[in-house]
């Protein structure tokens, strides 16, 4: 079956004529919303590892985690070059040496050909965007920014710590520097309803950005969110629910824009809820059994003038 969306296997594969693996890096940064500069609590959906593998907490090196991965990955997917995604909360969150450092360590192993840096809207600087500009020369590099939605209110609700100009800023300030540019957003974020998500989408679609990440909003221990849907005060999103507004969503992205990503990777022994986001590979079948069925595809809804206000699901 035909992809209906531009997927980033895909995308690699057409730069480089071979298969192209990312290898998760965890390089021990921490986030201004963790160690006080904005708050101290993060996001109500982050715990203490964030979206970090430990790995900087057992001792392995930049090089060493790599090394690691490209055995792994060669072996499993027959990859042949690989891309360093620093992903542990805030990987521009750091001096300007530091960072320098880290990414000249990831860029010295062999076979790997990019960059991408999972980091926030307010942490780069012009500093940071030339470093990563010189890089650009000669390597693929993409930075990776948390949006999660372009709905001021659930910002706030979220303890996000910004608002989407902070966002819209940090887009502009990355452009035309051969940096390429990739937005994280989650689906089903509290009090949003499909209206707002797809709002978002096209707030997206509107920036030309490269790249998106969707993401499930999914309970895990040790996080104000867990507290919340143990009093019952928040809903997690059902999986044909989610499938419906992955869906939605993409039909609002340019044809263009890389997906990198349709839904995230709960650890086992963290999740509380929804049970059902650990069968990735079921849910992603259902997403595109789901577009097959629409007859729909990436881009399908970009033109059209009604996409501000969609028409409202019943669950809403």
């Amino acid at each position: 079956m035909q992809k209906r969306y531009h997927d980033l296997s895909s995308y690699l594969r057409s730069l480089y004529g071979c298969r192209v693996q990312k290898i998760t890096v965890d390089a021990g940064f921490t986030c201004p919303n963790r160690d006080g500069t904005i708050a101290t609590g993060g996001c109500i959906y982050c715990n203490f590892r964030g979206s970090g593998t430990g790995a900087h907490a057992r001792g392995l090196t930049v090089t060493a985690q790599l090394a690691q991965g490209r055995q792994s990955l060669a072996k499993r997917y027959k990859a042949q070059k690989f891309i360093a995604y620093f992903q542990s909360f805030s990987n521009t969150y750091a001096p300007l040496a530091t960072l320098q450092r880290l990414y000249d360590e990831a860029l010295a192993v062999t076979d790997v050909v990019g960059l991408s840096i999972g980091t926030r809207p307010d942490c780069v600087d012009e500093p940071v965007l030339q470093l990563l500009q010189s890089y650009a020369r000669n390597y693929l590099v993409w930075v990776e920014y948390g949006l999660q939605s372009a709905q001021d209110r659930t910002l706030v609700q979220i303890n996000r710590g910004h608002d989407f100009q902070c966002f819209v800023k940090a887009v502009r300030l990355t452009q035309n520097r051969g940096i390429k540019i990739c937005a994280h957003v989650i689906l089903g974020l509290p009090d949003e309803n499909r209206r707002d998500m797809l709002q978002t989408a096209q707030a997206v679609a509107d920036l030309g950005i490269d790249g998106i990440k969707l993401h499930l909003l999914y309970v895990v221990q040790g996080t104000r969110l867990e507290a919340l849907y143990r009093q019952g005060s928040y809903r997690c999103l059902e999986q044909q629910e989610y499938v419906d507004l992955v869906c939605d969503f993409l039909e609002c992205l340019p044809a263009d824009m890389v997906v990198q990503r349709l839904t995230g990777d709960p650890h086992p022994s963290e999740l509380v809820a929804p049970l059902w986001s650990l069968r990735k590979a079921e849910t992603l079948a259902r997403i595109r059994d789901t577009l097959e069925k629409r007859d729909s595809w990436q881009g399908k809804r970009v033109d059209r003038a009604d996409l501000a206000n969609p028409p409202l699901p019943p669950y809403i």
